[in-house]
């Protein structure tokens, strides 16, 4: 754990306020949810709260249904940092954050298909990572972008059919409806 040198008290009504710089850092929303777990020597640990990571197991087999039907490598991510990965190496990755551009996206919710006129052009998923999106379907819960399930473009210039949009709109669509539930 890292230290950050600030001290703050508990108020009358037990609560404690994140310092500004923290949540910035964090990226850290104002009604974000937060886990709270506790560990040994009293330490009380924050966690952003994500219901894709809650889904995991699940996500990965849906990504792993999706690239042995299609062939195309597949990622589920949340809205910070990428929950599974099939076709591709996991080490390379899964819980590796995700690029400023691919979170854009995700917050417009509008998804995104690569090649083509798009003025955004190619965006790398993970920074530094070499992995551009071919297709992401930004997975929905109460009108907020939670996440999103991606392919990955396999070779320079390779343009996502519509195939691969509809599955990845159906899919997106089914984990959404499974968060939910």
């Amino acid at each position: 754990m890292k230290a950050t040198g600030i001290v703050r008290r508990i108020d009358d009504l037990g609560r404690v306020v994140i310092p500004k710089e923290i949540r910035r850092t964090l990226h850290l929303k104002e009604g974000e949810p937060l886990e709270i777990f506790t560990e040994g020597g009293g330490e009380v640990v924050f966690k952003k709260y994500s219901p894709v990571g809650e889904i995991s197991p699940f996500a990965d087999q849906y990504a792993e249904s999706i690239y042995r039907t299609m062939g195309i490598p597949t990622v589920i991510c949340d809205k910070d940092v990428v929950v599974s990965a099939f076709g591709v190496s996991k080490r390379e990755l899964v819980e590796k954050p995700l690029s400023n551009d691919t979170v854009k996206v995700l917050e417009s919710k509008n998804g995104y298909v690569g090649g083509g006129d798009d003025p955004r052009g190619e965006i790398e998923l993970v920074s530094g990572s070499g992995r551009v999106i071919s297709c992401l379907s930004p997975i929905l819960s109460d009108g907020s972008s939670i996440g999103a399930v991606v392919t990955l473009r396999r070779e320079v210039g390779e343009v996502p059919d519509e195939t691969e949009v509809k599955v990845l709109k159906t899919a997106a669509d089914f984990l959404s409806r499974r968060i939910d539930f």
